[in-house]
């Protein structure tokens, strides 16, 4: 099965190397948003199955984009990748349904085994 995917950071290269992180044949499609409000706009648009998510961000912030997902009613599958690993922060995403947080820089390894574990493959 091939998903839709949309990655968002606002760096070019932290997202190119999100999607190399994605294990081969996942993805039907990768969108990609370099802040949170496009973010919010594709996810108002489209159907995504996985938003793989950084959290430090001008415009909207990732937390921002939880907020705004929750106002919306819009559930999607959400994978934090971020710097800040503080753990006061990764027990405020987990508040919104987060399922996992990774470290920047992204490990793939990590990445297939949460997906994997939430049943992607």
């Amino acid at each position: 099965m091939s998903y839709r995917v949309l990655i968002c950071d606002d760096s070019a290269l932290a997202r190119k190397m999100t999607k190399r992180s994605l294990p081969d044949n996942f993805a039907d499609s990768v969108a990609q948003a370099s802040n949170g409000e496009e973010a919010v706009s594709l996810l108002s648009q489209q159907q995504f199955d996985l938003l793989l998510l950084d959290l430090t961000m001008p415009i909207l912030d990732g937390v921002g984009v939880l907020e705004q997902l929750k106002q919306k009613e819009i559930d999607i599958f959400t994978i934090v990748i971020s710097g800040d690993i503080q753990p006061e922060m990764q027990s405020r995403v987990k508040q919104f349904g987060v399922v996992d947080f990774i470290p920047k820089p992204i490990c793939a390894e990590k990445l297939t085994q949460t997906l994997k574990l939430y049943g992607f493959f």
